[in-house]
């Protein structure tokens, strides 16, 4: 029996949650550390509750020297400072052997090509975490659809979606700490997944070739003066001086290089979505079959009346980013196994055990990022952005978004 890979934890934030029960249901993997600046206590507390051995560690060195995988979930401003932490331990002597970390992989280009710089230099493998590319129901299409594709074709048309009201931390919405707005924040999982999707049976995540990208950025609700004073009071951040897209929608164009058919992805993704909560959808088209995925749709449901409502104080019990305690209540039994937390998490501790990267590698998630970018890019420019261009492809080197720099006023529309 093989031994069980040693994981730590960078941060203890919203997202480990997910990910500390995508592990407990991984065999060969076990969460023995972590290290965060706040939140590590209860972390620890409720690993060894499930019956777990987790320690608080006081440094990313210390970390690193009792692990064989560290995952990278601080916000994304520290990210760097944290991999370089990482790097240098390893090069110390550091038994790390493989590195996570969560979308995205930077704030822009320049800083996902540190990242892979950092790690390569390091000699580390590498998984970039985006969950929906190991969401069950896509695989199960996928792999229903797969003689249907040999047949009448590959997929031609997804369109995918990921909507909700808002994140949980104030560095999430402030653009100039996390990057920019809900499109830094979620078209990332909305391309990579629809770009995944759309990718013949048995070829590479980066066969298919960006060609062309047209986008919008749009500060819907949280732009208007009541909502832009509850935010401030919440948040503590004032979209009057540094707005942030809260809505934003990308038609990337792909080429398959073996048969030069050019194929459309539709991707969304939003921050002002007041239903149920959480909502991933994608739908794929090809000629003769379709599929749909809606995690909104689950075998579960629950009523809670209005005189009973009081005995419940957290709606997020029922479905993450869910805004209601009471009526019918969408309920997800496992939403760490449901989004594909436990898949990708089994993924990368597969392949750090056999000595390579996981199905998505850093390199991956910098080819993300840049794809984001060039949204972005398209949408402050109000063209179409061609992307076989050297010249767009150089200006995404060393791009930041004007809202990224907290100067999207023009772009989304707002009087400072």
């Amino acid at each position: 029996m093989s031994k069980k890979m040693l994981v730590g934890f960078i941060g203890a934030g919203f997202i480990t949650k997910f990910q500390r029960q995508a592990l407990r249901q991984i065999p060969n993997a076990e969460l023995v550390g972590v290290y965060a600046l706040k939140g590590a206590k209860e972390l620890a507390e409720a690993v060894r509750a499930d019956g777990g051995d987790c320690r608080v560690y006081d440094s990313v060195a210390e970390l690193c020297q009792n692990c064989d995988v560290i995952a990278i979930f601080v916000p994304n401003m520290a990210r760097i400072e944290v991999m370089e932490q990482i790097a240098a331990a390893v090069k110390a002597g550091a038994p790390v052997k493989g590195v996570i970390c969560e979308k995205p992989l930077g704030r822009n280009v320049a800083e996902a090509k540190k990242m892979v710089a950092l790690a390569r230099e390091a000699g580390l493998f590498t998984a970039y975490f985006e969950n929906q590319i190991f969401m069950k129901a896509n695989a199960v299409a996928l792999a229903q659809l797969a003689r249907v594709q040999k047949t009448m074709g590959p997929l031609t048309l997804v369109r995918t979606a990921e909507e909700h009201g808002g994140p949980h931390e104030p560095w999430f919405w402030d653009p100039t700490r996390q990057g920019g707005g809900v499109g830094t924040d979620m078209l990332c999982h909305c391309t990579a997944v629809a770009r995944h999707l759309l990718t013949p049976p048995g070829k590479l995540p980066d066969f298919l070739q960006p060609i062309s990208v047209q986008a919008t950025t749009a500060l819907l609700k949280w732009g208007q003066p009541k909502y832009r004073e509850e935010l401030k009071t919440r948040m503590g951040v004032d979209y009057l001086q540094t707005p942030a897209d809260d809505y934003c929608t990308a038609v990337v164009k792909f080429l398959n290089p073996e048969t030069k058919q050019v194929i459309v992805a539709q991707c969304t993704s939003s921050w002002m979505f007041d239903k149920q909560g959480l909502r991933l959808s994608m739908e794929g088209m090809g000629p003769g079959y379709a599929f749909e995925v809606n995690t909104l749709q689950s075998p579960l449901s629950v009523f809670i009346a209005d005189a009973a409502a009081d005995a419940i104080a957290d709606g997020e019990s029922a479905l993450e980013k869910a805004t209601a305690t009471r009526g019918l209540l969408v309920v997800q039994p496992n939403e760490a196994d449901l989004y594909g937390y436990t898949e990708e998490m089994a993924d990368a501790i597969e392949a750090f055990s056999q000595g390579r990267d996981g199905f998505l590698s850093w390199e991956y998630g910098l080819e993300i990022t840049k794809l984001v970018m060039a949204c972005y890019l398209a949408a402050e420019k109000g063209v179409t952005l061609d992307l076989t261009d050297q010249g767009v492809q150089t200006d995404l080197e060393t791009y930041i978004s004007l809202i990224a720099q907290g100067k999207g006023h023009g772009v989304l529309g707002v009087q400072a």
